[in-house]
C-alpha cells in the first residue's frame, strides 16, 4: 500500500467565487468539471501535473439536496463566505487498508461518480473535514488513466503544501498509516488557532502561494 497527493480542494459558496479566488492568485482560468449527483455539488478544475490537480467545489443549486451531509463541510458555508483552500486529497492503491487505522478521522469509504469517472472516497458521516482539513481525504480511482492527464495544461504545478495544525504529530500519524509520501510539510500552531493550508504553486508568472482564503 502506498499513497500520494492527488488534488487540492477549494470550497466556496458558488463556483464563480471560488474560481475568482484561484485566478486572482495564480493568474490562470479553471476549466469546467462536472456534477457529483450523490453529493449535490459541482466543480471546476486546474491541472497541476499529469496526476495532480486543483478543484473548486461548491453546492450545485440545480441539484437535489442529498439525504446525508455534503462532503468538504459545504453545508456549513454561508452564502457570503470567502473561498478558501479547505483540504487536500490523497490517492491510494488500497483505500480500505489505508483508511482502516484512521477511520475515526477520515470516515467511511463511499462510491462516487462524476460523468464517466468513478472512484471510492472517504467521507466523515457528518461531512466535516478530517482534522479541520489538515488530514487528507482518501481517494482511489477506478480508471487506469488519471483524470488530470486529460485536463488542459495551463503551466501550473504544485511545488509544496504547508499544513498548519495544533497537533502536527496527530496529522503525521495519519499520513504514516496511509504510507504517504510527497512534498507536504507539517507546522505547529498555537492551541487557539484553526488549522489551515498554504499551497505553493509554480505558474507561468512564477511561484505563487495560494493562501488560506480569498477574504
Amino acid at each position: 500500500m502506498k499513497s500520494t497527493i492527488d488534488h487540492l480542494a477549494i470550497v466556496a459558496p458558488d463556483l464563480d467565487t471560488g474560481c475568482a479566488f484561484v485566478t486572482g492568485v495564480l493568474g490562470v482560468d479553471l476549466q469546467p468539471g462536472g456534477a457529483h449527483p450523490r453529493m449535490g455539488t459541482h466543480n471546476r478544475l486546474l491541472r497541476l501535473g499529469p496526476e495532480l490537480y486543483l478543484e473548486v467545489i461548491a453546492v450545485d443549486p440545480s441539484a437535489e439536496r442529498p439525504k446525508r451531509p455534503r462532503w468538504f463541510g459545504l453545508d456549513q458555508l454561508a452564502p457570503d463566505s470567502p473561498a478558501r483552500l479547505a483540504t487536500w486529497v490523497v490517492r491510494t492503491d488500497d483505500i480500505h487498508a489505508a483508511s482502516a487505522s484512521c477511520h475515526d478521522i477520515v470516515g467511511d469509504v463511499e462510491p462516487m461518480t462524476r460523468g464517466t469517472l468513478s472512484w471510492q472516497i472517504t467521507i466523515p458521516a457528518d461531512g466535516s473535514l478530517p482534522l479541520g482539513g489538515a488530514a487528507p481525504t482518501l481517494i482511489q480511482w477506478e480508471q487506469a488513466t488519471h483524470p488530470a492527464s486529460t485536463m488542459q495544461d495551463k503551466g501550473c504545478s504544485l511545488v509544496a503544501l504547508d499544513v498548519f495544525h495544533t497537533d502536527p504529530e496527530k496529522v503525521r500519524a495519519v499520513l504514516t498509516a496511509m504510507n504517504f509520501s510527497g512534498p507536504v510539510y507539517l507546522h505547529t500552531l498555537k492551541d487557539t488557532s484553526t488549522p489551515f493550508l498554504v499551497a505553493h504553486i509554480q505558474t507561468p508568472d512564477g511561484l505563487k502561494a495560494l493562501p488560506i482564503s480569498g477574504a
